[in-house]
């Protein structure tokens, strides 16, 4: 007999956690699994990659307004949603982190914590052999489905960002597994909450080389990201979000162009990219701060950002912090030439001159770094040869799924 696994996202934008979730299912043997997706919200431009064997639960209404704007769950009705938000903004404001310099989150866990209450019961779908929560809060597979087990995922630094441990501890104790994406991703979330141990289990992001290059070929980027000889084109992908760290590449732009030239006579011009959604006002007011506004260019959200991988000249990554950065995998997938900052967890995904470049966090050291490997064409071929003879396909990782059941 089938075992039955249900698993929850927020919704399917492009994202690292949701390509994750997508490389997960589509690696899943259905031969053995029933699979109930739940997605709060039906949006986002993966929404038309989850497999046809998947049962795509249907939307609930309270759900989609976890996240919603508030007008729009009060036009649905939702006032119980809309109070407990407002108290969670409440706790938030009152809340006083550890660390006033991390990004505060905690008001995440406070919002599941106050809707839960105004959220209907899951258990119409049945008995569950597995529930996963594929992203935080874990609050509401916890409470809201029946499963036999049950299992959270973590994906993020949890030393980089702020959170209110004291309400978070006993979601992630209820658990029967907690599932870390790398060796360090399990280092720094022990730190916070050392008592959890016996609950890990890791299993890295399923990514398939065969769909990211496939639809590397789907169409030629050149129109929005012009190839021209005196130019190097680099490309980041991701979210316009505090861990992105985009804010500052108007500023090392700025400064790869400066001391690019300083000591070589042929001229070096970069343009860097930014491919993702959200808030991007602060990126744009370093722009202009910066003078960058010909040479750093938003283009904004892109249902398909793998063929602007496979034309740019360098693709980059410079986070503050990461779990396992999807995007960085997948450009090694396309054998492209890829620098990271060094962020907490770089070393588990990055060797340093082997399949990528380290370069510093600051600004200055990070722009030094860029341009040294720009420069040094015979590094950059070596690590592309290095690429194209090495498998950064996991498939195998579904196996793990066995394991949680």
């Amino acid at each position: 007999m089938k075992k039955r696994i249900f698993i929850s996202v927020h919704y399917m934008e492009l994202g690292g956690a949701e390509i994750s979730l997508i490389g997960l299912l589509q690696a899943l043997d259905y031969s053995k699994y029933d699979v109930d997706l739940f997605v709060y919200r039906h949006q986002g431009e993966l929404m038309q990659f989850i497999p046809k064997k998947v049962n795509l639960l249907p939307e609930i209404t309270a759900y989609t307004c976890i996240e919603s704007p508030m007008t729009e769950a009060l036009r649905k009705g939702q006032f119980g949603i809309v109070w407990g938000r407002l108290k969670a903004k409440i706790r938030a404001r009152r809340y006083q982190p550890q660390d006033a310099l991390l990004p505060q989150c905690a008001i995440f866990q406070y919002i599941a914590q106050e809707t839960e209450l105004y959220l209907p019961s899951l258990e119409h779908f049945g008995e569950y052999d597995l529930a996963i929560s594929f992203l935080q809060p874990h609050n509401y597979v916890l409470s809201k489905v029946k499963a036999k087990k049950k299992a959270c995922w973590i994906h993020t630094d949890y030393t980089k960002v702020e959170f209110d441990t004291k309400v978070e501890l006993p979601v992630w104790s209820a658990f029967d597994h907690i599932v870390s994406i790398s060796p360090d991703v399990t280092k720094t979330f022990l730190q916070v909450f050392p008592s959890l141990k016996d609950k890990i289990l890791e299993m890295e992001n399923i990514l398939s080389p065969a769909f990211v290059r496939q639809r590397a070929e789907e169409f030629d980027a050149s129109a929005d990201m012009p190839k021209y000889s005196d130019v190097i084109n680099i490309l980041s992908v991701g979210r316009y979000s505090d861990a992105k760290n985009y804010d500052n590449v108007p500023d090392i732009c700025r400064l790869i162009n400066l001391n690019a030239n300083l000591n070589n006579e042929d001229k070096l011009t970069v343009r860097w990219f930014l491919i993702g959604y959200g808030d991007d006002r602060l990126i744009r007011q370093k722009i202009h701060e910066a003078g960058m506004e010909d040479y750093v260019v938003i283009l904004g959200k892109r249902t398909n950002p793998y063929p602007y991988m496979k034309a740019c000249d360098i693709y980059a990554q410079p986070s503050r912090y990461e779990g396992k950065s999807v995007t960085v995998r997948e450009a090694q997938m396309l054998c492209k030439p890829i620098v990271v900052t060094n962020y907490a967890t770089a070393k588990s995904q990055i060797q340093d001159r082997v399949d990528g470049v380290i370069v510093p966090m600051d600004n200055e050291g990070c722009a030094k770094g860029i341009v040294d490997f720009i420069q040094n064409k015979q590094l950059q071929g070596e690590i592309v040869n290095y690429l194209s003879t090495h498998d950064y396909g996991n498939v195998d990782e579904v196996r793990k799924i066995g394991k949680l059941i």
